[in-house]
């Protein structure tokens, strides 16, 4: 939250008013530019290469951060309504502020989509952007039990179900999202792909 401490006052409350690209602090009525830019998540179902991608794409010299949002999901009782927004809070919030420094940010985040747009931080965006990775269910198996050594049935099945929800719909709740569908794609070429998104959603 650096970017809403006013320092004029030293006002650090969430409560600074935004009006276009500035903020400004209720308490003193300064106010200070801030760089608004689009919030990018590449999701898709447990499994479908999310974590991949984003090692591949670390791998380049790109010009945005690259975050994987499962860092903070040892923190998360995911049964817990409130203790999903918070992560999402978190998300959204070291987003904002890792913008100022120009570069934009990418998370890879399978769940809570639906929660993006109704984060107070979001107000911190021009928009918020997911890139959905979906891929056939015999290769999403073959990866899970295979490339990851998953046992589960009721894990598999569900990453399966969500594979299936992503390729039918464009949106979780208020949340549209973007496919790509990486059934036929190798790693390298799933990177560059997004890498290509990214650039082309931050320089309109």
């Amino acid at each position: 939250m650096m970017i809403e401490i006013c320092s004029n006052c030293g006002n650090h409350e969430w409560d600074k008013e935004i009006i276009g690209n500035k903020l400004r602090c209720p308490k003193c009525g300064a106010e200070w530019e801030f760089r608004k830019m689009p919030l990018l998540i590449l999701t898709g179902c447990s499994g479908v290469g999310k974590t991949t991608t984003a090692i591949e794409i670390m791998r380049k010299m790109v010009d945005f951060v690259v975050l994987d949002a499962d860092i903070f999901a040892g923190f998360i009782n995911w049964e817990d309504e409130e203790s999903c927004n918070n992560w999402v809070e978190i998300i959204a919030n070291i987003s904002k502020d890792i913008q100022q420094s120009g570069k934009p940010v990418l998370w890879t985040m399978a769940g809570c989509l639906d929660r993006l747009p109704k984060a107070y931080n979001s107000r911190y965006f021009s928009e918020i952007i997911c890139l959905a990775l979906v891929t056939d269910e015999n290769a999403l198996r073959q990866r899970m039990q295979e490339g990851r050594g998953i046992t589960d049935d009721n894990w598999i099945n569900s990453s399966c179900d969500y594979n299936r929800y992503f390729m039918e719909h464009d949106r979780i709740g208020d949340t549209k999202y973007e496919l790509l569908d990486i059934s036929t794609k190798d790693p390298r070429e799933v990177a560059d792909y997004v890498v290509n998104w990214v650039q082309g959603k931050v320089c309109v």
